[in-house]
């Protein structure tokens, strides 16, 4: 499919709304506290957002689909009124999937003035630019599920993505479910989020009953994965959990299929998109991948948390042709908890916002946010589904989908 991959600031102005639902934006910032009110600030202008995403690079894809969906989100909020008044501008600026990138446009947004900053999908670039965060005092919503920005805790550094140790926990409670006592475990040693996934799964496999009694330690660059298979039919493992970022995945989908191995694989959240499940193809079918809620809206019961999902999925599909991928309802979200963070905040003060987001409660295409002073992630392990791959679509598991029904309420 094609993508934009234009390497500039592009400012994103309101234009024409797409069945615009940011209605639900509002009355949710009024539950938790917020509602409409003149900003401190004197000016008047519009609200500046910075966004720092991979537009070009190894995470092109990520970012690309999550700059649509967060300018989807200015749209909708602008078309109702925007926030305090004000209408919401964001600009969009290219790391390249590289962290130096991504310090550079963080820094020339600090010089802008920007009120807060949206932050790369990529983990080597969100940990990059914690550093720049802490020191320029500016509130930062990462799109990235790194662990390591949330823990220790950076006053200024709030997570949008479920973290990776959260996978691992969801990971680990379906296979409970399923029986399994032993699982072989390949990560990718090079790479943030699959690394720290890893360590959480092993660290809290006992908790579930599960001895991992093999690790494969792989890489993103990798073309060929045949040993890790044949390594892990060597051992009495009875599944196989995959952490791995990129077009890897594809590949290591495609020779999993072949290889003969005859128990289970599953993938996390890097893997929830068709942008893996079509050039993997068959090879996909009876996988298990953990994802979003948001990735299986059309499977839960009615509630405020599906009419959030709805509220993203019906105009995106409208405007590109396909549902939005995990990566573009991340890029959704997180323009809404900035806003909403605003509009509590009644303020454009950085540390106001700051002050606002740790006493946020809302819910969006991700889940309900419960961010507090120790907790800069906000998500639990509760809204990721189970699925597993049937005829080419992701459906959650029969535990998962009891398990979502109990939270989207």
């Amino acid at each position: 499919m094609p993508f934009p991959l234009r390497n500039r600031e592009v400012p994103v102005r309101p234009r024409t709304p797409l069945a615009a639902l940011a209605a639900g934006l509002a009355l949710a910032v009024t539950a938790c506290g917020g509602g409409s009110s003149e900003s401190s600030s004197a000016d008047d202008g519009p609200i500046e957002i910075g966004m720092i995403t991979s537009l070009t690079g190894q995470l092109q894809t990520l970012g690309t689909e999550g700059r649509k969906a967060a300018e989807l989100a200015v749209e909708q909020i602008n078309k109702d009124g925007g926030v305090l008044g004000r209408k919401l501008e964001l600009t969009v600026k290219d790391d390249k999937s590289l962290p130096d990138q991504s310090v550079l446009a963080f820094n020339a947004f600090k010089d802008q003035g920007v009120t807060a900053v949206l932050g790369s999908p990529s983990a080597g670039s969100a940990l990059a630019t914690l550093p720049a965060v802490d020191r320029a005092e500016i509130p930062y919503v990462s799109l990235s599920p790194a662990d390591e920005q949330v823990a220790p805790v950076h006053p200024y550094v709030f997570v949008v993505p479920a973290l990776a140790s959260d996978y691992a926990e969801r990971l680990l409670q379906h296979y409970k479910s399923e029986g399994v006592t032993k699982l072989a475990v390949a990560y990718d040693t090079k790479t943030a989020y699959p690394t720290a996934g890893y360590k959480a799964m092993k660290a809290k496999a006992g908790e579930y009953g599960i001895k991992v009694v093999a690790t494969e330690e792989i890489q993103s660059t990798a073309s060929d994965f045949s040993a890790v298979f044949t390594h892990v039919k060597g051992t009495d493992a009875q599944a196989l959990a995959v952490w791995v970022t990129g077009p890897a995945s594809v590949v290591l989908t495609k020779q999993y299929a072949a290889s003969g191995l005859d128990i289970p694989i599953a993938f996390t959240g890097s893997q929830a998109s068709k942008l893996w499940l079509d050039p993997a193809g068959k090879a996909a079918e009876g996988a298990v991948v953990a994802s979003s809620i948001g990735l299986v809206g059309d499977t839960l019961p009615d509630g405020a948390q599906k009419k959030a999902i709805e509220a993203v999925n019906k105009p995106f599909t409208e405007k590109y042709n396909y549902p939005p991928p995990q990566f573009a309802q991340d890029g959704y979200t997180g323009v809404q908890l900035l806003a909403a963070a605003i509009e509590k905040a009644k303020s454009t003060d950085h540390e106001k916002i700051r002050q606002a987001m740790e006493e946020l409660t809302l819910t969006t295409p991700n889940g309900t946010y419960r961010y507090s002073e120790k907790d800069h992630s906000g998500l639990s392990p509760d809204y990721i589904s189970v699925n597993a791959v049937t005829d080419g679509m992701f459906v959650p598991t029969v535990w998962s989908k009891s398990e979502l029904e109990k939270v989207a309420k």
